[in-house]
């Protein structure tokens, strides 16, 4: 018998838990800009990927590589029905990764790391991975094999993607560290150019290094040599806190926000693990005070609409913006980041009327969405469920960090509102960011 589907949105005023809506089938918005797990493997340079999986799951990850043009980091091992019920998934998974490897090897094109992405069939049969990397490590002794896994039905405390950021910084070797060396690690974005910590960093007479600054597997290996690990983004945490233990540095996570105060605690953590003195920020928070009041003249009352596509810290930015008189009406979401509870409870208290709504719910395939040309949005899944093309084109933060990552959100709002842009070509793009082959 047929019934109707649960609500798909609340607000903030309503809003008492985390778990804002029921966990059932998820319809998946076709806006495609957010990373998935293989434009993550590719980050690491001259990385080889092998998925060993059914055909059916294996559609999704082949498209991704070759949409982004790199077909050639990119292998497959399909898994048949009789594989299964004849018990041979085991030998499949070894000899099918050996024998993409002996391929590449006649070419001369062996890769100095694999990432091997077996799947849930793999954890429902007890397959021995621990024996595959076993054999693969005596027979191909020179390529590091990156331990990934595809298993997102898997119920864990941590996600295909967190496991994934934590298992690509496991071929960095414990070695010397240099104390003028920090490495930031973990986004998928490299910091802006134009943020005030390169800066700092500088005249305290540090180096920055991201994995995004090494273009082949040697420099990537050198990022073991960092003084201090920092991670920028939530789903690398567990990942770079583990690579700092292991080598035994020191680690710190300063998640990007839209908080003055947190910002300068983030840089008060950063001085004093350094060494150095806190400097004064007024100058910077007076540009961005400067950004906000120009951006408001600008929009007026334009209903806001952010999604959580945009930014990990969606309730943070749209406090900010609250704060500072904009009109901010929807954010889409589907749970509260511990790591925002007090900017939930201030917009409960001070904005009730924002909505926060659902990205995944299924009913959203069939609901009806607006058209409305009078809204700017943030985040890609957010013009699609609004249909205006004054958007800001930006994933998982955008490398937009401290001061100037608020003054950068300002200026791309006024780009947005100020020039519309082609939604149809835009959106289906997979991984903002990425090479595209469209």
């Amino acid at each position: 018998m047929l019934k109707r589907l649960g609500l798909s949105a609340t607000t903030a005023g309503q809003t008492t838990s985390a778990a804002l809506f029921p966990s059932k089938l998820e319809f998946n918005p076709p806006a495609h800009g957010v990373w998935n797990i293989v434009h993550v493997g590719m980050l690491v340079p001259e990385a080889h990927q092998i998925y060993v999986c059914a055909i059916n799951c294996m559609r999704g990850v082949t498209l991704t590589a070759a949409e982004m043009g790199a077909s050639n980091r990119f292998s497959c091992v399909v898994l048949k029905e009789e594989d299964i019920t004849r018990g041979t998934v085991e030998k499949v998974t070894l000899e099918g990764i050996a024998e993409v490897l002996r391929k590449l090897a006649d070419r001369g094109d062996l890769p100095p790391c694999v990432i091997v992405f077996p799947v849930c069939t793999h954890h429902f049969l007890g397959v021995r991975m621990s024996r595959v990397y076993r054999e693969l490590e005596r027979e191909f002794p020179t390529v590091d094999f990156v331990r990934a896994f595809m298993d997102p039905i898997m119920k864990r405390r941590l996600s295909p993607d967190q496991r994934l950021r934590k298992a690509m910084f496991d071929p960095l070797r414990s070695c010397d560290a240099d104390g003028h060396l920090v490495a930031f690690l973990g986004s998928d974005f490299a910091l802006a150019d134009d943020c005030e910590l390169r800066e700092l960093l500088q005249e305290g007479g540090f180096r920055l290094r991201e994995l995004q600054d090494c273009t082949t597997y040697a420099e990537y290996r050198t990022l073991a040599q960092a003084g201090l690990f920092v991670a920028t983004y939530p789903n690398a945490r567990y990942g770079i806190e583990k690579l700092a233990a292991r080598l035994g540095r020191p680690f710190l996570y300063l998640p990007s926000c839209f908080s003055y105060a947190q910002i300068q605690e983030q840089y008060q953590q950063l001085c004093d693990t350094l060494g150095m003195s806190l400097p004064d920020f007024t100058y910077e928070i007076a540009r961005c005070e400067e950004s906000l009041t120009a951006l408001k003249e600008l929009v007026g009352d334009t209903p806001i609409v952010i999604d959580a596509s945009f930014h990990p810290r969606p309730l943070g930015l749209a406090r900010l913006l609250c704060e500072h008189g904009f009109a901010v009406t929807e954010v889409y979401l589907d749970g509260i980041n511990p790591e925002e509870e007090d900017d939930l409870v201030w917009l409960r208290e001070n904005a009730p009327e924002v909505l926060l709504s659902s990205i995944v719910l299924p009913e959203l395939r069939v609901a009806t969405r607006t058209r409305d040309q009078k809204v700017l949005a943030l985040g890609q899944k957010a013009v699609w469920f609004t249909g205006t093309s004054h958007f800001v084109n930006v994933v998982e933060g955008g490398g937009l960090w401290g001061f100037a990552g608020i003054c950068a959100v300002a200026s791309l709002m006024d780009e947005a509102w100020s020039a519309p842009k082609d939604v149809r070509d835009l959106i289906p793009r997979k991984g903002l960011g990425c090479a595209s082959c469209f």
